[in-house]
């Protein structure tokens, strides 16, 4: 019996690392679609405008408001 039981977690052991290799890969393959989607909407983004205000505005800050 003692043969069974070495064979029996030799086997289990193997299937848990082929089950562990495959999560991690799923999960890097998840990971660079989700940079690549977000990529995507940084790009799709309208540049910001340029505002000419005059050059005293946002000189200070006012405090006792």
């Amino acid at each position: 019996m003692e043969v069974n039981n070495i064979a029996a977690l030799a086997t289990t052991l193997a299937s848990t690392a082929t089950n562990q290799a495959v999560g991690v890969a799923v999960l890097k393959k998840a990971m660079d679609i989700q940079a690549s989607s977000a990529m995507a909407m940084l790009e799709a983004l309208p540049p910001a405008p340029s505002v000419n205000l005059p050059p005293h505005l946002g000189q200070n800050v006012n405090t006792t408001a």
